[in-house]
């Protein structure tokens, strides 16, 4: 029976994993942490969002440079096939209000315990506390409590993640690693991140109230999603939508009334509004919340003269901050394999048997259903092709070996 080795034990581990062990291979599944999924479990603290329902085109640009490498892979494996996976594992799902699916048990840690129960059927052998550090001498060593370990498989995935939230595992230590190897690496760089901000004492008060109902938007990048105020800046939905725009040096914005043109919002503010302040009649005239209010007036102070003025600052309010917080904070990071280090069954050309999935790819994807749903159909995809290589050959691979 074929050897297969998966390093890393996030979604696409995961589904590598169940993959090669529904072909019929022998996997070891090895995590460096002493328990699996703890990103997967971090990100369904507030509902687990595993995949978007909505048309294959606007699902597809939302990896904007990438569509093209990965739309074979998500056409694979796309949303109603992650419906019918989850639902396999007896997790029922619905579609929300703007098309995100989620488990109807919302936590994410109902469906791994189903989906560690299925690779237990499979026979997957799952080792925690195995930290990769390489090829030594053509196998896969790995450093452990009882020291170095040794493993040579036929076919190995590797699925270590991205570069943030150090402290679940997504160390993007594997970089260097491959770079000795000789394969090239894009930078990291933070994405889905939320940007700092160093706010005056009067924002204190507002500290865990949300921005719902606006528009943000950084460039080319403009999302309608939710953020909140955070001692450390704005973080949320919407403004990791945005983060790239941020990152790549566009001005951030905020539209206050997305549904409401100019000219409704100063007849609006035109309206009668007796001896009450200004915030008062715009609370009152245009509901908006006093954290709304008390965002304009951090960003903007004074308020400029006149109506019209007035109107087009709350469809267009500065932003100003420090830029994205820090990378390690971060949901997922831009950066790492590019794919052409990979053939189109995403194996690496210079190390023939060694595929690699998830965000250990050169890909960027807003959060909403896109990251996890790719990082699950490349896993698939990555399982697959690794059984398919591996059908007809013999012997170890991994530096070089066939």
């Amino acid at each position: 029976m074929t050897h297969a080795v998966v390093i890393g034990a996030g979604p696409a581990g995961l589904m590598a994993a169940e993959t090669l062990g529904a072909a019929g291979h022998r996997v070891t599944l090895c995590d460096a942490k002493p328990s699996v999924g703890r990103k997967f479990l971090m990100a369904g603290k507030s509902g687990l969002n595993l995949t978007k329902d909505e048309p294959e085109t606007p699902f597809l640009e939302a990896f904007a440079e990438a569509r093209g490498k990965l739309a074979p892979i998500l056409s694979a494996f796309d949303t109603q096939a992650v419906w019918r996976w989850a639902e396999g594992l007896g997790q029922e799902v619905f579609t929300g209000s703007t098309g995100r699916v989620f488990p109807k048990a919302m936590k994410a840690s109902p469906l791994l315990r189903a989906w560690l129960g299925r690779l237990d059927e499979l026979g997957v052998t799952i080792r925690t506390r195995r930290d990769w550090q390489g090829w030594r001498n053509g196998e896969l060593a790995f450093l452990t409590p009882e020291g170095t370990e040794t493993l040579t498989p036929d076919v190995t995935v590797l699925a270590l993640g991205g570069a943030s939230w150090r402290r679940l595992g997504s160390t993007g230590a594997w970089a260097a690693i491959l770079q000795e190897q000789g394969i090239p690496i894009a930078p990291f760089a933070p994405a889905n991140a939320g940007v700092a901000i160093n706010w005056s004492g009067h924002m204190a008060r507002h500290f865990g109230a949300p921005i719902k109902g606006v528009s943000w938007s950084a460039g080319p990048h403009v999302s309608r999603g939710e953020a909140s105020l955070s001692v450390r800046g704005l973080e949320g939905g919407g403004i990791y939508s945005v983060s790239r725009g941020v990152r790549e040096g566009h001005d951030l914005f905020l539209d206050l009334l997305p549904d409401l043109p100019v000219p409704e919002v100063t007849a609006r503010l035109a309206r009668p509004r007796g001896k009450a302040s200004l915030s008062n009649h715009m609370r009152k005239v245009l509901t908006l919340t006093p954290a709304q209010i008390a965002l304009v007036q951090e960003m903007a102070r004074p308020l400029p003269e006149g109506l019209r003025a007035t109107a087009r600052l709350l469809k267009a309010l500065p932003i100003r901050h420090e830029g994205l917080r820090p990378m390690d904070e971060a949901i997922s990071t831009a950066g790492g394999v590019p794919f052409g280090a990979l053939d189109g069954n995403l194996m690496l050309r210079d190390l023939p048997g060694v595929f690699v999935a998830g965000e250990m790819l050169d890909w960027e994807a807003p959060t909403g259903g896109y990251l996890i749903s790719a990082c699950l159909a490349t896993g698939r995809w990555a399982g697959q092709k690794a059984a398919d290589w591996s059908r007809d050959r013999s012997g170890p691979t991994g530096l070089g070996g066939t």
